[in-house]
């Protein structure tokens, strides 16, 4: 294993078990664009790695076909440019497996969409060569990997064709944590505090590909200016481009997502099909799926609602900031996130996203409040009255131990103060939430904010506390 690797315990615990195991194994890797997939499966296969091809998009078969006998040759197998079709560049991968000495052997066919672009017959060669080659082997570790995630989702993974069942192993590999954004910053010499490290990822979301093009020399707003606000910064054009990478027909899943951008809180599926009448309900289902299986979005339920009534949120810090920002800025303005800090524009941005910052790491709550051990389910919840529509919880943490932490998350540069008014919300919101649920649970009222509460007359309506620091563990 290559010391490079930041994080990812559980994966590395299950590349672990492939590697060490006895039978040849067959393992699909998936995420998002620009997490790191690539990366990972290289580095910790380093030693093992005995032929590896990347598909190339929007390309004709015989230019895949030659580039993979091109591959072929590096690693020293005895091929040619005329491999006809992939049943062919799959046995002449066979001859050269067959050469090599005993000991494992990974195979990595990465981007493996690419590959198959234009129906170009991968898969049906693909199952052949793990059904008739690869799996009746003992020492062959066979990795596909894509970032279009509904492809691998319908091809490999919920494939029910010949090679349904076939997969070993499935990951699905996520974002950085904030501990892990912390430890691989600090690798390149990025040594911020963690409240610049949290708005780092407010706006990043801890993808390893963004991180990696920060500049230690230069301040995070002088950063964020440069690669983003700049027309010729390297994340200028990155939001449609990931689109574009993902999903075909993409122009359909970004109207969904600036549906979703336009409501903070979430909509129903009819919500957003009522926002988009050129989207059908059997294909909104679909990209509903998928920008969810790529974590741009989370589907949640009030609590005691029926599931049929979810609520689908956007939770993407890139696309949330690169719509509330990036999108609509026409001004050539060379240092304009350095100027919008500190004004209400700024801290109206960093309210949400501080909250979308507690909601993807609740296993870090659940670690500071001592629950990591107790059963739980998360959920949301909206006022039933309409006299009562100011009142929501945006994180529900319902527990096995007949207690539900009812979670306040709010963004601050110093002590956050509870005065009189807002007391008195907390108890009313409470109130209305037993009369709309008619819970008998325990409620425990639990504040995560940047720097804690400020004890004054009013901290008494506080349980719990959780500060920035507890969601760096």
């Amino acid at each position: 294993m290559n010391e490079n690797i930041i994080g990812r315990e559980q994966e590395l615990n299950i590349l672990d078990r492939i590697l060490s195991s006895n039978e040849s194994e067959f393992v699909a890797i998936y995420g998002r664009r620009r997490v790191g997939k690539t990366f990972l499966i290289r580095e910790y296969f380093e030693e093992q790695m005995v032929f590896y091809h990347t598909g190339i998009a929007n390309v004709s078969q015989r230019e895949e076909l030659k580039a993979f006998a091109h591959a072929l040759t590096r690693y020293g197998g005895n091929t040619t440019d005329t491999i006809e079709d992939w049943i062919d560049a799959f046995e002449q991968l066979a001859l050269y497996i067959d050469s090599l000495p005993n000991g494992r052997k990974v195979i990595f066919l990465d981007e493996l969409p690419w590959m198959d672009e234009k129906g170009q017959g991968v898969i049906p060669a693909l199952e052949h060569f793990w059904n008739s080659y690869a799996s009746l082997r003992k020492d062959i570790i066979l990795v596909v990997c894509g970032s279009a995630t509904s492809w691998m989702l319908d091809k490999v993974i919920g494939d029910h064709g010949g090679l349904y069942g076939r997969l070993t192993h499935r990951i699905k590999l996520g974002t950085f944590s904030l501990k892990e954004t912390e430890e691989y910053l600090n690798t390149r010499g990025i040594m911020w505090s963690r409240y610049e490290i949290a708005e780092c990822y407010m706006i990043f979301g801890g993808i390893p590909y963004y991180l990696k093009m920060l500049d230690s020399k230069l301040s995070l707003a002088q950063n964020i200016d440069r690669l983003l606000f700049n027309p010729n910064g390297e994340l200028y054009d990155e939001f449609n481009m990931l689109y574009r990478s993902l999903f075909s027909s993409s122009e359909s899943y970004i109207d969904v997502i600036n549906t979703l951008n336009n409501k903070s809180i979430g909509l129903t599926r009819q919500e957003i099909l009522g926002n988009n009448k050129k989207i059908s309900g059997k294909k909104l289902s679909q990209i509903l799926e998928d920008l969810d299986a790529c974590g741009f979005i989370r589907k949640y339920t009030n609590y005691r609602t029926n599931k049929a009534n979810a609520i689908y949120q956007l939770v993407d810090f890139f696309s949330l900031f690169y719509l509330r920002f990036v999108k609509n800025t026409t001004l050539k303005n060379p240092v304009y996130w350095s100027s919008l800090q500190g004004t209400s524009k700024f801290y109206s941005w960093a309210g949400l996203s501080f909250e979308m910052l507690a909601l993807s790491h609740e296993e870090a709550i659940k670690n500071r409040l001592g629950i990591s051990g107790v059963a739980t389910s998360s959920f949301g919840w909206k006022s039933k009255s309409t006299d009562n529509n100011g009142y929501q919880i945006d994180l529900l943490i319902d527990r096995g131990d007949n207690t539900i932490n009812v979670c306040e998350v709010k963004f601050s540069e110093k002590q956050y103060e509870i005065d009189k008014s807002y007391a008195e919300k907390i108890r009313k919101r409470e109130q209305l939430f037993r009369e709309d649920t008619d819970t008998r649970k325990s409620l425990q009222t639990t504040f995560i904010t940047t720097y804690g509460v400020k004890k004054n007359n009013y901290y008494s309506v506080v349980t719990n506390e959780i500060v920035l620091d507890d969601l760096f563990y």
